[in-house]
């Protein structure tokens, strides 16, 4: 049986969106970055700094890591952080996709129709400043793998409401913790820790709009709904999470991929540092009814929670 909203229940919640909508664009307004300008491009990529924070690492702590020089450690971390920028670009553009999807023909002196668009600009420059700090890194062009690829395509076509905004959120929040980790350590290569900091100042306010759609969404919604969204918004999570390290980045850190890949699985340190980032997430899904039993057994497959 679905819940009734009442009117004066409805206009608050139009009242409190709009109002979100509003200071979300008036903080853009104020504290925007322009990575072609703020992001050091010129400068040659200095082999002595890492890509992202060593702790950070797949391997770190594992038998394996302790073999490797550090030479080794910071090239395997500068592969890892180019695939994690790779895995935010095509997560970005099914975002773009979804967020467009959702407010065509919508009401454009609504202040969330011009936060969305707002938002599509802010992932537009990231998009390109995460493609450019991967190139500066030496990597390729990482992807996931193809049949994570098509479920993306379905995914962006056929999500929609709770579904696709809480699955934004989870892709962001994971992201956010490991980069404010790399955004304040010196070991970290100059340019990657601004595009950080770029990244992480600029999501927050993508992460503020995604709760606050989320809950919107979520208004009235029955439970046979709300069981099913959340089964899919913890699907999304699970192909996000386990798509963002490749194992070609342990071959072309000149790693024996096949243990590299048997002991990142067995990494008991880097599993333990996903799930402590999801924290957050995983309270404000239950808080919203979407940390169900069935959802439940993807975030473990996924070392979420």
């Amino acid at each position: 049986m679905t819940s009734s909203i009442t009117g004066s229940d409805a206009t608050g919640a139009a009242s409190e969106r709009e109002d979100v909508a509003r200071r979300l664009l008036d903080s853009s307004e104020t504290l925007s970055y322009d990575p072609a300008q703020e992001v050091d491009w010129e400068t040659p990529l200095d082999t002595d700094h890492h890509g992202a924070s060593p702790e950070w690492s797949t391997l770190y702590g594992t038998a394996y890591w302790s073999e490797m020089s550090p030479e080794q450690q910071r090239e395997l971390t500068r592969q890892e952080a180019a695939c994690v920028a790779s895995t935010g670009i095509w997560f970005e553009m099914i975002l773009q996709q979804m967020v467009l999807r959702d407010f065509y023909a919508k009401d454009p002196a609504d202040p969330a129709f011009q936060w969305a668009l707002t938002e599509i600009a802010d992932e537009c420059r990231h998009s390109i400043m995460f493609g450019r700090g991967a190139a500066k890194l030496r990597a390729p062009a990482y992807r996931p793998p193809r049949p994570v690829i098509e479920l993306g395509r379905a995914f962006k076509t056929l999500a929609f409401g709770e579904a696709a905004y809480a699955a934004i959120l989870v892709a962001e929040e994971v992201l956010d913790v490991m980069q404010r980790d790399w955004m304040r350590d010196e070991r970290v290569a100059p340019f990657v820790r601004t595009i950080n900091n770029i990244h992480v100042v600029e999501e927050s306010r993508h992460m503020k709009f995604a709760r606050q759609e989320t809950k919107e969404r979520l208004r009235g919604v029955g439970p046979i709904r709300r069981q099913l969204q959340s089964v899919v918004v913890a699907a999304a999570s699970y192909f996000i999470v386990t798509s963002m390290v490749n194992k070609k980045v342990y071959e072309n850190a000149g790693l024996d991929v096949d243990r590299a890949v048997r002991e990142a699985k067995a990494n008991q340190h880097y599993k333990s540092l996903v799930r402590s980032s999801c924290a957050g997430l995983m309270e404000f899904l239950d808080s919203a009814g979407l940390l169900t039993k069935p959802a439940m057994w993807f975030y473990k497959r996924a070392n979420l929670i």
